[in-house]
């Protein structure tokens, strides 16, 4: 369990501070800071980062109590809310990643303080006091955005489709390894759906809507109507091509409001449209509307840029791991002394193969819990929203594929660092003063990095086989600049990964190519070879980290780079050794 923060701590005494001065200093003080102190964003990429917010809630219910015992009896609403939110934010403060490891802790806890928490200042606007608003402006600061919320909520759908969850599992909280219970409200589901809709994702904007319209017909209490839900799912199920579903909805809706203009404007276009369908009919002609496929009452999943998205997605799920009883026999477990590394000689650690070819291995007791929470220490404030080389341009960018944040650390930043960059240098046998930063990594809700490689593709070969996913590689980066020139050290030979970590549900390390899952485990390492010994990339290294279902999930990792290692594993007699 993690403490607070002592940088959250000096903010609530400036809080307490700025509380005492007299209004018109407050003003004062509130416009600056408006204008110097930065916005964070992006607070769902990473759970570490996010229990922060657990204390910043905690705090306005503090200050929304003081001012309740002000205006008791003309404030019972907001006394209510504060009662409820004391509840939550009790339960979350006592462990905040525990409490966050459920995705839906995390989902609700950024739509409260993005939506909910402003719509309250609104209320008490209405007959404010200096300290309560105050308090929550200067918080504010410190806030989720639209964004967060938006990422949020396409994170609980990005856990939705890898697992196959149905939506009212999530809405009911029903996740495994989960130590608290949550659950979505109708108004949490229909918040799901207007999200996907605004994005234009109808097949998840259904979903959603249905599951808001199924907990609404239930009797659950709701500040939306059921002609809003049905208003959405209508029009969303024209967009996936059923037709005559949308003109049953639309009916509905116009029998719950026969005043909906846009109910009836549509209601009449779907008729002509169905008309139109069936005159085509009576005259032998090809329809050019094509029915959606649906399998067990749900419309079927479209197709997505990613050609090995069900590959990868079984495999995070456990499936298709293409483990052979002929494989097994070939994996052994043993003592690593770093061939015969004087460090290792004495304290060999223990070494298991998880992968034949290409060889994978795992390491145990690679760092113990009290170099991993020093790590996680240094790494924490510097966390920053994870990029990726964009092919084209050679930027770096943020992307919907690679959703954690991460930090780099150098040995002057503490003697741990260059001692976990030094035992590494012993187990591989590979010199770290070519190789990058320790990059600490940790992933945020849904967290993921869809399938990638760590080293730089080159021009493309002719020779390269280009079936299956040979052939989306050659097509995503055949333009991709060499993204190591600048370094001046080659390529990335291999990669040392560190869990530092357990992760309750989720959160595997995938390799669509060979159909391996290698699965977290706090203090081990695994690692592998990015390229063959002549220097070609090994195009079976194609991997991913799959989204965090249930936990928090904290990884370091160390690349090795070919300059300074030539001679540390030198060439072999072919091309693929």
């Amino acid at each position: 369990m993690m403490g607070r923060p002592h940088n959250h701590l000096q903010q609530s005494l400036r809080i307490g501070a700025f509380l005492m001065m007299k209004p018109w200093m407050l003003l004062l003080l509130l416009t600056c800071i408006s204008c110097t102190w930065p916005t964070q964003a992006e607070f769902f990429t990473s759970i570490g980062q996010m229990t922060d917010l657990v204390y910043a809630e905690k705090d306005l219910v503090r200050s929304l109590k003081e001012y309740i015992k002000e205006e008791e009896s003309k404030l019972s609403k907001i006394k209510s809310w504060a009662e409820k939110m004391e509840a939550v934010t009790s339960k979350s403060t006592s462990d905040p990643e525990g409490y966050l490891a459920h995705p839906v802790n995390a989902y609700k806890l950024v739509k409260r303080l993005n939506t909910e928490w402003l719509e309250l200042e609104n209320l008490v606007l209405q007959d404010t006091t200096n300290g309560f608003i105050a308090n929550l402006t200067i918080q504010r600061q410190f806030f989720p955005t639209e964004e967060d919320e938006t990422g949020a909520a396409k994170a609980l759908m990005r856990l939705q489709d890898t697992y196959k969850l149905d939506p009212e599992t999530i809405s009911k909280g029903v996740l495994p390894g989960t130590k608290y219970r949550s659950s979505l409200t109708v108004d949490d589901c229909f918040g799901m759906g207007k999200t996907a809709y605004n994005d234009g994702d109808y097949y998840h904007t259904v979903l959603w809507m249905q599951q808001a319209l199924k907990q609404h017909e239930e009797g659950e209490e709701s500040s939306i109507t059921k002609a809003e839900i049905l208003d959405y799912l209508s029009y969303a199920v024209f967009q996936l091509g059923d037709l005559r579903r949308a003109m049953e909805l639309t009916r509905r809706l116009v029998s719950l409001d026969s005043t909906h203009e846009r109910a009836g404007s549509n209601l009449r276009y779907f008729e002509k449209l169905l008309e139109k369908e069936r005159m085509a009919t009576l005259l032998n002609e090809t329809s050019t509307r094509t029915e959606p496929v649906m399998q067990g009452g749900v419309y079927e999943r479209p197709p997505d840029y990613l050609p090995e998205r069900d590959i990868y997605e079984g495999l995070c799920r456990g499936e298709g791991v293409k483990m052979t009883p002929r494989r097994q026999k070939r994996l052994f477990c043993r003592y690593h002394d770093g061939n015969r590394n004087p460090h290792l000689l004495i304290a060999p650690f223990k070494e298991e193969d998880e992968w034949d070819s290409p060889h994978i291995v795992r390491y145990y007791d690679v760092m113990s819990d009290e170099e991993i929470e020093k790590i996680k220490e240094l790494a924490k404030p510097r966390l920053a929203r994870a990029t990726v080389r964009d092919p084209k341009t050679g930027v770096l960018t943020v992307a919907s594929y690679r959703v954690s944040k991460s930090s780099w650390l150098e040995e002057y930043d503490d003697p741990i660092v260059a001692k976990v960059n030094h035992r590494m240098q012993h187990i591989t046998g590979l010199t770290v003063k070519t190789a990058e930063l320790l990059q600490v990594a940790n992933y945020g809700l849904g967290g993921q990095y869809e399938p990638h490689f760590d080293f730089s593709r080159r021009p493309f070969d002719n020779t390269l086989k280009t079936e299956g996913n040979r052939l989306a590689t050659f097509l995503n980066y055949k333009d991709e600049p060499d993204a190591f020139k600048r370094l001046g050290t080659g390529n990335r030979v291999a990669t040392f990964l560190n869990y530092m970590s357990d992760v309750e549900a989720g959160g595997a390390t995938v390799f669509p190519d060979f159909g391996a899952a290698i699965w977290p485990k706090k203090g081990t390492a695994v690692f592998w070879y990015n390229l063959f010994r002549s220097g070609e990339g090994d195009y079976r290294t194609r991997h991913a980290a799959c989204p965090v279902l249930v936990g928090c999930k904290w990884v370091s990792n160390k690349w090795f780079h070919e300059r300074g290692n030539e001679f540390l594993r030198p060439c072999g007699r072919t091309e693929v050794d």
